[in-house]
């Protein structure tokens, strides 16, 4: 294949594309790759704050408060990214339809206690229950239910969903997937410590109250460890995994010194307490790649989905061309830029390096924003196909 137009992608060209797709990654694991796979990182806001996909018009509110709108938006946001998001995936109808109980990244701080925002034309989010004299709240309750609260729904929504697809709920003649249960991993233990107290005062704990901020993070990683590890015996998961996929965008926030002193040795006990060592991944947003190499060495880091603003060349040079990397082009420029700006931005980190090792998956940098134009999406599609071959 050279690349296709959006309005070209009929039918037909379905089984073409999938078979070349799952050749590419088939390539890429195998460490023979013959061009980097690109593929986006994408959930049911996109659809949601849509006007031109959500013509119904319905509400973050009305999507986490009742389960049969969850599915039916999901459902809905998987056609339309399955028959128009070009990318390095199964396109086209799926044997079944992939469906979850969705919190979006409220789910944490809601099952510690945090009451749920909600905000026209945005994602929802939550309100800091350890502010001023409340600091201590949490200490006093204890570790929440690990199956309670907002994981009790959790459970609920999933059986519900099992229940719509015993009953034979289809959309375009295909059933639903057995469900998954989310809550299965952790957005960061500094990341809910900012979360539960406020993003400044979280910080400030570290100057102001050392102590307090300590007992936080080691309360907020013990329950995250408690609850993970009920979440696994719940679904048959191994209580402890070869490795495990982390997450704390706040530690964009912290200097590498901070960070080793205060985050570093709660990361280093939820790995040692879940996992046999690694590999490991990690997520991060936010300018935090100072961190990488700390990261990589302490943590058996070895594979980083970056967010933005990312210097790839100096990445690629201080972690080596063993060390996967995801990554690409600022959401903001795939969603207000020409396509050929995302063209050139593309074709420039493809050039800076960040190939060498052949270890480098091509996304946005981070989270396909609404409203992306298909033609930016095609665009940087069409540049990484084209620039990205070894």
């Amino acid at each position: 294949m050279n690349g296709f137009d959006h309005v070209s992608l009929a039918a037909d060209n379905y089984a073409s594309h999938n078979a070349e797709v799952k050749e590419c990654w088939q390539a890429y694991w195998d460490r023979k790759p013959y061009r980097v796979p690109i593929s986006w990182g994408i959930n049911p806001r996109l659809w949601l704050l849509d006007p031109a996909l959500n013509t119904r018009g319905i509400t973050f509110r009305e999507y986490f408060s009742d389960v049969e709108t969850m599915m039916r938006v999901q459902v809905w946001h998987q056609d339309y990214v399955r028959h128009s998001v070009v990318q390095d995936a199964e396109m086209g109808l799926p044997e079944a339809w992939n469906v979850y109980p969705d919190f979006q990244n409220c789910y944490e701080a809601l099952w510690f206690g945090c009451e749920l925002h909600f905000f026209e034309d945005n994602v929802p989010d939550t309100v800091p229950m350890l502010a001023g004299d409340k600091k201590n709240l949490l200490f006093d309750r204890g570790i929440p239910d690990p199956l309670g609260g907002v994981m009790a729904t959790n459970i609920e929504r999933r059986e519900y969903l099992r229940q719509r697809r015993a009953e034979g709920f289809e959309h375009r003649g295909r059933p639903l997937a057995e469900p998954g249960l989310s809550m299965g991993g952790s957005d960061g233990i500094f990341t809910a410590a900012c979360n539960l107290r406020g993003t400044t005062q979280a910080c400030l704990d570290l100057y102001e109250d050392p102590d307090y901020a300590r007992s936080l993070l080691d309360f907020i990683t013990e329950a995250t460890i408690v609850r993970l590890r009920a979440w696994r015996k719940l679904t048959g998961t191994e209580l402890r995994t070869k490795g495990m996929g982390l997450a704390d965008d706040a530690i964009a926030l912290l200097s590498t010194e901070m960070y080793r002193e205060f985050v570093l040795p709660c990361h280093r006990r939820m790995l040692s307490e879940l996992t046999e060592g690694g590999p490991n991944s990690m997520h991060l947003c936010g300018d935090a790649t100072r961190h990488f190499p700390l990261l990589r060495d302490e943590l058996n880091i070895q594979s980083f989905d970056t967010g933005f603003p990312v210097d790839f060349a100096w990445l690629r040079e201080a972690l080596g061309p063993d060390v996967e990397i995801h990554g690409g082009p600022h959401v903001d420029l795939l969603q207000r830029g020409t396509p050929e700006e995302v063209a050139a931005e593309t074709r420039r980190i493809l050039e800076s390096g960040v190939m060498r090792g052949g270890r480098f998956h091509l996304r946005e940098g981070n989270n396909l924003a609404p409203r992306t134009p298909l033609a930016n999406i095609e665009a940087c599609y069409r540049a990484g196909r084209e620039w990205g071959r070894y």
